[in-house]
């Protein structure tokens, strides 16, 4: 389907600010009302979006500077591998020069980042699983550390639950990651919804009621298990009754 002008103009416009403003600091996802910081999901999201200019460029035939474009992908790229991993860590972190993780880079091998086997990815993986995943299911962050102008505590976040399914099926943990999203659908309220958040201590379900932050997840998990493959953002998604993958 060809974009309209005014669609890609537009879009256009938007990459041509974000080439000068995506080092700045900011509030990252989770909008913390902290000090703006250089988030890592935040540069990533900015790789995102110049990678797929690029593709529209190359595979659509849309207008634009590619070239610069790739090199500002490349330049995101090596600059968050550079700042926002922790060596010592074996994780990606929530904020350059930080040594917490955050849900959110379960989100890498989904948005092609890297690829799910890295071993970038799998440390980052186990450094969620060791430290925000009480009883089983992720935690957003660790709010007794963060600096995000809130009260400590929370439950645990949904979505947050299904992208360790998607990451753990990028690493090709596919056992782990069906058990995971059968427990996230075993959760479920009477009529089928989820909320935002999850208490595992009480089994309630807390915040916003329903969530679709926490049900478009479920959907991309169980397409992509019932698929067989891992699937990222960019990809195109064959449409699959839920049926075939809940209670294999």
């Amino acid at each position: 389907m060809t974009l309209p002008d005014d669609a890609w103009d537009l879009q256009v416009a938007l990459m041509d600010h974000l080439e000068g403003r995506w080092r700045d600091p900011d509030n990252g996802l989770w909008e913390m009302r902290g000090p703006r910081r250089r988030f890592t999901h935040s540069k990533v999201m900015a790789w995102v979006a110049a990678d797929r200019m690029v593709r529209a460029v190359q595979d659509a035939g849309l207008p634009g500077p590619a070239r610069r474009w790739e090199q500002l992908r490349d330049d995101i790229h090596a600059d968050v591998l550079t700042h926002g991993y922790n060596h010592e860590r074996h994780t990606f972190v929530q904020c350059y020069g930080g040594t917490d993780p955050d849900a959110s880079l379960l989100l890498l091998p989904r948005l092609g980042f890297l690829p799910g086997p890295d071993p970038r990815v799998l440390g980052t993986i186990a450094a969620i699983q060791r430290e925000l995943t009480p009883e089983g299911l992720v935690l957003r962050y660790r709010t007794e550390t963060a600096d995000d102008g809130l009260p400590t505590g929370e439950g645990v976040f949904l979505a947050c639950s299904f992208w360790l399914v998607d990451a753990l099926h990028h690493a090709g943990r596919e056992r782990d990651a069906i058990a995971l999203l059968e427990r996230l659908l075993s959760l479920r309220n009477d009529v089928g919804l989820l909320s935002e958040e999850f208490d595992p201590v009480t089994g309630r379900q807390l915040g916003n009621t329903p969530q679709a932050l926490s049900h478009v997840p479920l959907v991309v998990s169980a397409l992509q298990l019932g698929q067989h493959r891992p699937h990222q953002s960019d990809q195109a998604m064959r449409p699959l009754s839920l049926k075939a993958t809940v209670g294999r």
